[in-house]
């Protein structure tokens, strides 16, 4: 049968094969965890080397009208969102020395938003500010998250290198009593959790990582004092270092360019190639987005979502490599509903994913010059087996006389450390320096790991509740037998490539339970039959991820080669659906969720 596309049957086929046996290359067979936490003996990792004075204060003990678990862009919005319904003490705490998050935490060489900063930057139009690059440096991300707690006043009552140790729901009170690592103990009328999905650091679990006597950090701790310079380059402590890395995803690709200008030598330990598409940042103006009127910002921002959400858009004001590739992305099954034929569908997309991974291997051929080089630089998985990165310096790195790719793919990662440095297929590298560039543990948080206990009515302990029977929210914000608190970006929501957009549609959503709790004198708590409903809503018509995630090549959006399982996880008709039904149930519904205080259990 003739094919209406450039790829002949027997060519996906091999491609199909190519696709297994490289997978198959990098599923560790023995089981080892292929990363570790920064507890116990590698606690140090996670210090802060940015907070300054951390001088010891006397311990709180009052109460405020809403405690934000999280200083990163979810807690901020909330803040922010929270001030605008007219909520007075709001107090975020934060265990980083100021506010931004993962954008306080990662200072990185070359550190860059991937997502257009007129789209990313929440708030923009409130607080007057014009990104000046198409794609944000970290310093600039940072300096915004400041600018917005800085306007809404959250500075006020907030608590910084703290950690939230215990929230407990007292019934008596409605209250929620938070306890804290510096001795605070104060009490709540809400909680809302925005510890993120990108909030605690993650370590490579090579065996002897413990014995190697050079220096070592982590990317989202980088040590200027070691290398010198600053995120824009200059690492002039380098220059007579042989310096390795470990990690090769959206960290890797932006620090490897930065590093090979300033060491002496430069390895690069790959497991997994990452796919690296043009980026093309460049600076902007106010003309350039159309931010001279109303509105333009959320225009923007809304226009990005519907395109990448897999919705009808007309216009792409954004035009960068998210939208162009939008239909990869993450919607397979919404359209695979419009079209109702799920067998061409699936042909279809494998099509247009192989045209789109053979134009990005083609890309590695034409940038890097040593052809064993490139071939160890192609990725062969489908496009939405990883997040996408994007670069016009990372692939050009590798062209440098003082750089080495090292390909680990045959043992699964790096072997093992010695003293002297890492050793791979039997072969040592010495290092002076090893650079972890592991990222963050996806989607796990104080509350998710269990480190952050949460006891409701009756000192029912939430995380024993979802052991035994799921997740159970409406919504993914509230829960039953959890009053008045409300979780940020978790579970039985709805995410996106944008997950600051997401955040703000969240906390937009939060502060109008909470305002409206406040407004009736009343608690915020769904009943069981309403998350069950919800529960219901998820799973009909959820997306049949787990196929596509069994063949792909480990990471961690199928926890590392473990598989993505089925389930009412998440929405399964994108966000932008999804913020269209928040805004209708506010509307129609809010009150539902609402009883008077001083009442029984609903």
């Amino acid at each position: 049968m003739a094919n209406s596309h450039p790829l002949s049957d027997q060519a996906l086929t091999d491609l199909r094969e190519r696709y297994r046996t490289e997978r198959d290359r990098r599923v560790r067979p023995d089981g080892a965890r292929q990363y570790l936490g920064a507890a116990a003996e590698f606690g140090y990792y996670a210090d802060d080397p940015y907070a300054g004075d951390t001088t010891e204060r006397e311990p709180l003990r009052d109460r405020v009208d809403v405690a934000v678990v999280g200083g990163g862009f979810g807690g901020i919005l909330a803040g922010a969102r929270l001030r605008q319904q007219g909520v007075r003490r709001v107090r975020v705490v934060e265990t980083g020395g100021d506010f931004g998050g993962t954008w306080y935490w990662n200072r990185y060489p070359g550190i860059h938003c991937d997502v257009e900063s007129h789209v990313y930057l929440p708030l923009l139009e409130e607080t007057g500010y014009i990104p000046e690059w198409k794609y944000a440096p970290g310093d600039e991300i940072r300096r915004h998250a400041v600018r917005i707690a800085e306007k809404f006043d959250l500075y006020a009552d907030a608590l910084f290198s703290t950690s939230v140790t215990s929230l407990t729901w007292d019934d008596a009170s409605e209250t929620w009593g938070v306890t804290t690592d510096r001795g605070d103990e104060f009490q709540a009328t809400y909680v809302v959790t925005a510890t993120g999905t990108l909030s605690e650091l993650k370590l490579p679990g090579i065996p002897g990582i413990e014995t190697f006597e050079g220096h070592t950090f982590h990317t989202s701790r980088w040590d200027y004092a070691y290398t010198g310079g600053t995120p824009d380059g200059g690492l002039s402590g380098l220059a007579d270092k042989r310096v390795g890395v470990v990690g090769t995803g959206a960290t890797g690709i932006q620090v490897v360019p930065k590093l090979a200008e300033d060491a002496q030598h430069l390895y690069v330990f790959q497991r997994t190639p990452s796919t690296v598409d043009v980026r093309a940042n460049r600076r902007t103006t106010a003309q350039d987005v159309g931010a001279g009127r109303d509105g333009w910002a959320r225009e923007r921002r809304d226009n990005f979502l519907r395109i990448v959400s897999g919705e009808t858009a007309g216009e792409d004001l954004v035009a960068d490599q998210w939208t162009a590739t939008a239909g990869l992305l993450e919607k397979l099954l919404p359209s695979f509903r419009r079209q109702g034929d799920r067998a061409g569908f699936e042909a279809d997309y494998e099509v247009a994913d192989a045209v789109k991974m053979n134009e990005i291997r083609a890309r590695v051929g034409q940038i890097v010059t040593d052809p064993e080089t490139a071939e160890k630089l192609k990725p062969w998985y489908r496009y939405a087996c990883k997040r996408p990165t994007f670069s016009d310096h990372y692939l050009q790195a590798f062209n440098r006389d003082n750089v080495t790719l090292v390909d680990t793919a045959d043992t699964h990662g790096i072997e093992r450390m010695t003293e002297r440095g890492v050793v791979v297929e039997g072969t040592e590298y010495e290092l002076d320096c090893l650079v972890f560039a592991t990222g963050f543990s996806v989607g796990l948080s104080g509350i998710t790991s269990g480190r952050l206990p949460v006891r409701g009515r009756g000192g029912r302990q939430l995380q024993e509740a979802r052991r035994e029977q799921g997740p159970r929210t409406l919504h993914g914000f509230t829960g039953n037998g959890f009053p008045n608190l409300v979780q940020l970006g978790g579970v039985q929501s709805a995410a996106s490539v944008n997950y600051t957009h997401v955040l703000d549609e969240h906390a937009v959503h939060a502060a109008a339970l909470i305002a409206a709790a406040e407004a009736e004198g009343a608690v915020v708590e769904p009943s069981r039959e309403a998350e069950d409903a919800w529960i219901a809503a998820l799973s009909e018509g959820a997306a049949d991820h787990e196929w596509f995630h069994a063949e792909c090549t480990p990471g961690y959006y199928n926890a590392e080669g473990r598989g993505r399982p089925n389930g009412p996880t998440a929405y399964p008709h994108g966000a932008f659906a999804f913020h269209e039904l928040l805004a209708r149930w506010r509307a129609e519904s809010l009150g539902e969720v609402l009883r008077p205080r001083t009442a029984g259990p609903s």
